[in-house]
């Protein structure tokens, strides 16, 4: 069934409404369109680009400041994080991620996403990886978003220790899992006040 030009803009402000994380060619392939059909719809709709979409998220969902390193030195973008609870980010892997040879993402850049948001997640001036235990389950290659999905499953104010799990996925495959054990300072934000 073919759609009119209105009915497709119209479902497709309601399909990026309901997930800001769609891309283009998903929601070209979902309307049966092309790709730049999906582009100018979005340009006459004024609905920005998947990475403006992104960032504006996460400034609307960032209510909590992270504290134990700059949001800037997370590897990957973070859209969502309650401290000291879970967080999630996304990377996209490029060219410059990804071996010559074969197109595979080097594993440091998924190690580097799933640590950055074990130690942003962290509730403390200062946490730092005490130690990891990980496992690449499957590859990835250039082109794709890997969504890391961090949760906080073990705090220990008595050794200053917590634990962190991470998952990283392509799509609904598991391409990363680690659990991350974090030293912290034990300086908590409601000590500070006291």
């Amino acid at each position: 069934m073919r759609r009119t030009k209105k009915e497709r803009q119209s479902q497709l402000k309601e399909t990026i409404a309901e997930n800001p994380f769609v891309t283009d060619e998903e929601l070209a392939e979902h309307f049966q369109v092309s790709v730049q059909t999906i582009r100018l719809d979005r340009m006459e709709l004024s609905i920005p680009e998947l990475r403006e979409r992104i960032k504006h998220v996460a400034e609307k969902k960032l209510t909590d400041e992270v504290r134990s390193l700059p949001i800037e030195e997370v590897i990957g973008d973070v859209i969502d994080i309650e401290l000291d609870k879970s967080a999630i980010s996304i990377f996209d892997v490029k060219k410059e991620h990804v071996f010559v040879r074969n197109g595979i993402a080097r594993g440091h850049h998924l190690f580097a996403q799933a640590n950055s948001l074990a130690v942003a997640v962290i509730n403390d001036e200062l946490a730092l990886t005490a130690k990891a235990n990980i496992r690449f389950t499957s590859s990835v290659r250039e082109g794709e978003r890997v969504v890391a999905k961090a949760k906080v499953i073990n705090v220990k104010t008595a050794n200053e220790r917590t634990t962190v799990e991470v998952s990283s996925y392509v799509g609904q495959e598991l391409v990363f899992q680690g659990n991350f054990t974090m030293y912290r300072s034990n300086i908590r934000a409601e000590d500070e006040t006291k």
